[in-house]
C-alpha cells in the first residue's frame, strides 16, 4: 500500500515536469522560459562558449607580458606563433609587438 502512494507521487510529479516543458515550448512563461537556451555566439569574446574567447582566454595563460619594453629587436630573431599569436624568438627570448615598441613575453 505504501508503496502504491509512493509510485503515485512520483508518477505525478513526472508528468507535472512534463507538462512545465511542454508548456514552455508552446506558450511563454511569465517570468522566462523554464529552461534558457545558450546565446553563445562564434566570434563574440564576451560569450561564454565562443571559440574566440576561449582561443583569447587560452592565450593569455600561455603567454606572459613583462614590463621590459625595448624599441628594437636584436639582431637574428625569427617570427613564430602561439595558438595564433605573432611573438619574436630571439635566442631564448621572446617579444610580441606592443605599441610601437617591443614587450618581453614569457611563453608557458
Amino acid at each position: 500500500m505504501k508503496m502504491r502512494k509512493l509510485y503515485r507521487k512520483f508518477a505525478l510529479a513526472a508528468i507535472a515536469t512534463l507538462a512545465v516543458l511542454a508548456v514552455d515550448r508552446v506558450v511563454p512563461l511569465p517570468l522566462g522560459p523554464f529552461v534558457s537556451e545558450a546565446q553563445a555566439v562564434i566570434g563574440r569574446p564576451l560569450t561564454v562558449v565562443s571559440v574566440a574567447g576561449v582561443a583569447r582566454r587560452t592565450t593569455r595563460r600561455a603567454i606572459r607580458r613583462s614590463t621590459i619594453y625595448v624599441a628594437a629587436l636584436p639582431a637574428g630573431c625569427i617570427s613564430t606563433s602561439f595558438n595564433g599569436v605573432v611573438v619574436w624568438s630571439c635566442g631564448g627570448a621572446y617579444y610580441q609587438p606592443y605599441d610601437g615598441r617591443y614587450v618581453v613575453v614569457y611563453v608557458d
